[in-house]
C-alpha cells in the first residue's frame, strides 16, 4: 500500500485542489505549508511527502464521494422534474 501514495502527478494535486474549492494558500494550510510549496507541487518541482499523499487521496476520495451524491441527487432531481411534467402534460392535454 505504501507504493500507492508514493507519488501523486502534479496535474493530479491541481485537480484536486481545484475540486475543494481552494486557493494555494488555503490547500497549504491544510497540509502545513507554505502555498509556494504547493506551487512547487503543482508543477512537479517537490513532491509532497507520503503522509501528505495519503492525505490528499483521502482529502480525493471524499471530495469524489460527495461529488457522486450531488451528481446522484441532480439526477433525481431531473427525473422528479420529468415525472411532473409528464403529469402536468397530461392533465392539461385532458382538459
Amino acid at each position: 500500500m505504501g507504493y500507492h501514495f508514493a507519488y501523486m502527478q502534479p496535474q493530479s494535486i491541481t485537480d484536486l485542489r481545484k475540486s475543494l474549492g481552494l486557493s494555494q494558500v488555503e490547500f497549504g494550510q491544510l497540509f502545513d505549508t507554505h502555498s509556494m510549496t504547493v506551487s512547487k507541487w503543482e508543477r512537479g518541482i517537490l513532491r509532497p511527502s507520503a503522509y501528505q499523499i495519503a492525505l490528499m487521496d483521502q482529502f480525493k476520495k471524499t471530495s469524489d464521494a460527495k461529488n457522486d451524491l450531488a451528481r446522484e441527487q441532480v439526477k433525481n432531481l431531473l427525473v422528479g422534474a420529468g415525472v411532473v411534467a409528464a403529469l402536468v402534460w397530461l392533465l392539461s392535454a385532458k382538459g
